[in-house]
């Protein structure tokens, strides 16, 4: 009988299993048509059957559906009109993903249904809601990104700074766009501590895409990548106040109806931000008066005028001040059996101001068109800076030696003065730059025509003309004076010599012009395979340098739909060149190039992109990316890395390469808490054209020569991760982890980094900042608590945060020692220490 029960107890479980076999699975987001917010609690079930699921607060659903039949699947929600999409037959254990955007009974729009799982391009895409949970000193959108976008880092600047590196190129080489508009910053910043707020509001931001390399030909001319944020097009009215320990912000935003018609709407966005970073710094080992103050206030309005045309108006004014007084340094290094300090006393201040100002205008024109869509879009937009540095800091240093023996009694005692001397920076520099253009750019969507069901096909060319003009004044004033042992260096019986000395005056003005065309085919076949191909070539000419640019850029993106694997493969190609802005042209010695002609690089790239499941009992979706890639590199700008102050030669003076390899796993590691880990390796090399680079091995005083040196931004392994979790009783109660760990930066000697170039490396980057948030209110317990002091809100939170938890001494530079024989100290200048922050945030 025991047998007769075990045998029947098999069987029950072999069909079991048999079933659950036959399963093929759907994903996707439910988003509203109007606003593109997702849609929580929408029903989706399998027409005639009981087999149903619910959306989940951020819209993404799974469900299962029978393999190797037609299914009719239902998508409803109260407010929204029900729509339905015919699934053709798919194979067992095979995933599809299909986004609904659900239009609100009230209005003219089409519901509508996307199956394509091909993303564009390579980009990775984001929404905003979780970074906005991630700790961050400096508050901006780009300090995330290395958490999330493949092959980036935060560089030099570290913590205080909102600048990154992707690939081994240098902020520069970083394309960002809002709502299509180029995005510019200040030119003259020197140290994190001088940055204030970046564009992007991420209060105002809808989701982003980035790509890290071998972008489409629609986007510009830089090496590097491509940040693309799009705004939020609002329907109802929603506002915010946050505030800590560094700064606030507010923002507001809805919708006014401007006529009789549901269509007809002006959508407005409102932001102000205010940050200052004085808490942060006393904790630098410069002691002395930080008065840091960084605010910014931004619009973007759009005006629905009719069913086909759009107004778009997006404005922007940011000003950061920077005011510092020091008093003294005390910063020791060395080894432990010969440790080292350097006490300096200080006379004097620095005073800086940068503000910038943009605007914007674009005017789109949609028709409604079931048959061959196509879009025109007119742009115009007009940006100014103007930036003022003023230095006047006389140090006093004395360089020590200090007694290391723990056992001694005059441990931490001065045992003897290395050296000592006179420091004196003075500078007065003032650059305004405008920059003004115009540019149209349109789409058509040819679509196919076939006689199987099973197959879609379509072309979208794309294409733009952009008018560019620059306009730039820079005065540039400044010299240093260093005294070593009561002789000016350099040295000189005949006079006091100033160790350096720039005085200029450049005035520029020119007009740049590009475009570009660019076709995406897109083919499906629902029982087989989808692919799209994308091949576009980009023109430009600058009439300074005379030099027409022609670079042409291919991307293919493919995914098997028979595969129980839900996997897609990458792979792009193509020119990419960087025709020079002023600061490329600038030579150390403030003279200009004006016949500097662009970077150029080589881009190839070829990746994966799986979609997968984990967990038995409610299994939850993972992503996992990656990415190997090559750049060649020639008619580079060599250059090096002082903080964040980026001093190139002015010359096309070397040939280099990157190469490497990225990882991405995201999703939710713990349910409903998005949590994110990436992992990257790189080796960026680079010669400076008629040098013979030396390098020297441990015990020889002599170099040998090498092949090639490293970049500025070599940095062999970053692994950045965000990690959320919760109470397991309490979800209101959540931790939020930013982990990051970077290897060191190479530097070499100051005015001595030619031939033994870059030899030296910073210490390894790591650094832990954690956070605590509890959920103080939320709308949906007003039926249990109708008078909570915190009813007027939708959401309250409140946060703890500890940046730098484990106390790192993370280093951002050196300053440079150099004494009257000629002998260089490199003293390193330490980032920020722990600190305590604490944060509100309440939504309306």
């Amino acid at each position: 009988m025991k047998q007769s029960y075990l045998t029947l107890l098999l069987l029950l479980c072999s069909f079991f299993l048999w079933g659950q076999s036959e399963k093929a699975i759907i994903t996707g987001i439910i988003t509203d048509a109007v606003s593109d917010a997702p849609i929580d609690l929408a029903l989706i079930y399998i027409k005639d059957t009981n087999v149903s699921v619910e959306t989940a607060a951020n819209g993404r659903y799974r469900i299962e559906i029978p393999a190797n039949e037609e299914v009719i699947l239902m998508f409803s929600r109260i407010g929204y009109k029900e729509t339905s999409t015919t699934l053709t037959p798919m194979p067992v254990r095979s995933t599809r993903q299909v986004d609904v955007s659900l239009a609100p009974i009230d209005s003219d729009i089409e519901v509508i249904v996307r199956e394509s799982k091909i993303e564009d391009a390579g980009l990775i895409r984001e929404e905003v809601t979780e970074l906005k949970l991630i700790p961050t000193t400096t508050g901006n959108l780009e300090s995330v990104l290395p958490h999330i976008a493949l092959g980036t880092s935060s560089g030099t600047g570290g913590e205080l700074s909102s600048q990154y590196n992707v690939r081994g190129g240098n902020y520069d080489e970083n394309l960002v766009y809002v709502n299509d508009f180029a995005i510019y910053r200040p030119q003259l910043i020197r140290a994190g501590q001088q940055e204030g707020l970046t564009f992007p509001n991420i209060d105002l931001i809808r989701d982003l895409s980035f790509s890290s390399g071998g972008f489409e030909a629609k986007y510009g001319d830089k090496l590097s990548s491509v940040l693309d944020v799009k705004y939020k097009r609002p329907d109802s009215t929603r506002a915010s106040i946050g505030m800590s320990f560094l700064g606030g912000s507010a923002h507001l935003e809805g919708s006014l109806n401007a006529g009789k018609d549901n269509y007809r709407k002006i959508r407005y966005l409102f932001g102000a931000r205010y940050k200052t970073t004085r808490y942060l710094l006393g904790t630098l080992d410069v002691k002395g008066e930080y008065t840091p103050n960084f605010s910014d206030l931004q619009t973007y309005i759009t005006y629905d005028i009719n069913r086909n045309w759009q107004l778009g108006l997006i404005g922007n004014i940011n000003r950061s001040e920077y005011r510092f007084v020091p008093s003294e340094r005390r910063t020791a290094f060395g080894l432990i059996n010969f440790a080292l300090e350097l006490f300096s006393e200080f006379e004097g201040k620095e005073v800086d101001d940068f503000t910038t100002r943009m605007g914007g205008l674009s005017l789109t024109y949609i028709p409604d068109r079931q048959h061959n869509p196509y879009f025109l879009k007119f742009l115009a937009s007009t940006f100014q800076s103007d930036e003022n540095e003023r230095i006047d800091i006389i140090g006093n240093y004395s360089l020590r030696q200090i007694e290391s023996n723990l056992g001694a009694e005059s441990f931490g005692d001065v045992l003897g003065e290395l050296g000592g001397g006179i420091q004196h920076e003075y500078v007065r520099n003032f650059l305004t730059y405008n920059i003004t253009n115009f540019e149209h750019k349109g789409g058509i969507e040819l679509q196919g025509y076939h006689d199987d069901t099973q197959t879609t096909s379509s072309h979208f060319f794309q294409w733009s003309v952009k008018l560019q003009n620059e306009r730039v004044d820079d005065w540039i004033n400044e010299w240093e004076r260093i005294d070593s042992a009561g002789y000016s260096l350099p040295y000189d019986t005949s006079a006091v010599q100033l160790f350096e000395v720039i005085k200029r005056r450049n005035n520029q003005n020119s007009n740049r012009y590009s475009a570009f065309i660019q076709d995406t085919y897109t083919w499906r076949r629902d029982s087989r395979s989808e692919f799209r191909i994308s091949a576009g070539v980009r023109a430009s000419w600058w009439d300074l340098n005379q030099e027409l640019l022609i670079s042409p850029r291919v991307q293919l993106l493919y995914k098997p739909l028979t595969s129980e694997r839900d996997i897609s493969y990458r792979l792009a190609g193509g020119f990419y060149y960087q025709p020079p802005f002023y600061r490329e042209m600038r030579a150390p010695d403030g003279s200009i190039n004006q016949d500097l002609r662009a970077q150029k690089s080589f881009h190839l790239v070829g990746g994966l992109t799986m979609d997968f499941y984990m967990g038995k009992r409610n299994p939850k979706k993972f992503r996992f990316i990656t990415e190997a890639y090559y750049k060649s590199l020639w008619d580079l700008v060599s250059y090096e890395i002082e903080n964040v102050r980026i001093r190139y030669s002015g010359l096309n003076d070397a040939r280099g390469y990157a190469m490497g390899i990225d990882f991405r796993v995201n999703g939710e590691f713990v349910p409903g808490a998005e949590s994110w880990v990436n992992l990257g390796f790189l080796r960026t090399r680079e010669n400076l054209l008629g040098v013979t680079h030396l390098e020297r091995e441990k015990g020889q005083t002599e170099g040998t020569p090498v092949k090639d040196v490293p970049r500025p931004t070599d940095q062999l392994v970053t692994l950045s991760m965000f990690f959320q979790d919760y109470l397991p009783k309490n979800e209101n109660f959540k931790m939020h982890l930013n982990f990051t760990v970077g290897s060191g930066l190479p530097f070499g000697l100051r005015g001595a980094n030619q031939i033994y170039r870059n030899t030296y490396r910073f210490s390894p980057y790591h650094r832990v900042d954690i956070g605590f948030s509890i959920l103080l209110w939320n709308r949906e317990r007003i039926g249990r608590r109708p008078h909570h002091l915190l009813r007027f809100t939708r959401n309250s939170w409140l946060s703890l945060e500890i940046f730098n938890l484990m106390q790192v001494q993370n280093q951002a530079g050196n300053t440079w020692i150099k004494t009257v024989f000629q002998q260089y100290y490199a003293i390193p200048n330490y980032l920020t220490s722990r600190r305590i922050n604490l944060r509100m945030k309440f939504d309306f």
